[in-house]
């Protein structure tokens, strides 16, 4: 009997925790979904959203700027560039970034459309992600976006002075640095020839 009661008293926390398990799951689904919601009220569509790429022809210097919404392709020359999303950082964010996801596709001499990029961009990094290709190289410029009001900015950070505004132990109060003088033997150190004349 001893033995039967652990057991009568665990499976009835089971059966009491069974009912009430899914509805808090579904209750707490429920509620992401509604946070989600709100988190990005206010946000551009991605379907809204303009960004502005630069193409530049490596061989004669020729840089062409393409307006694009994510979904659009934009044809110039031998090379097309489609834009699947843009993205930049809120405002109240420390670092800022304006990025775009490409593809970029290149026609060889051999009239074939191949695959040279595809991947996200980086206006402030052009170095992380490159396009790697010796005609053709693609870069974002902005993505017009807004956001809902948020947090202010943040503030510059401050920079540190060695100056304290703590008082100076070991002086007088009320005497500024400027006015300490030091004694004379320590205003002027002492020679090599003073210290080893002895």
């Amino acid at each position: 009997m001893k033995q039967a009661l652990p057991l009568l008293f665990a499976l009835g926390l089971a059966a009491c925790n069974r009912g009430g398990e899914p509805q808090n799951a579904a209750m707490t689904a429920a509620q992401r979904a509604g946070a989600a919601a709100a988190s990005t009220a206010g946000v551009t569509p991605m379907a809204q959203r303009v960004a502005v790429l630069g193409i530049l022809n490596k061989r004669n210097g020729i840089v062409q700027n393409v307006a694009l919404h994510p979904g659009q392709s934009a044809r110039w020359k031998d090379v097309i560039v489609q834009l699947r999303a843009c993205e930049t950082t809120a405002p109240w964010e420390e670092e800022k970034l304006t990025g775009a996801f490409v593809k970029v596709f290149v026609r060889g001499s051999d009239r074939k459309w191949t695959r040279a990029f595809s991947g996200w961009l980086y206006k402030e990094s052009p170095s992380l992600n490159v396009v790697e290709h010796p005609v053709y190289d693609v870069w974002p410029k902005s993505c017009e976006m807004t956001y809902p009001a948020g947090p202010a900015a943040p503030a510059a950070p401050v920079t540190s002075s060695n100056r304290s505004s703590a008082a100076k132990s070991g002086g007088a109060e009320g005497v500024s640095a400027s006015t300490v003088v030091a004694p004379p033997s320590e205003a002027t150190p002492p020679s090599a020839v003073a210290n080893n004349a002895t």
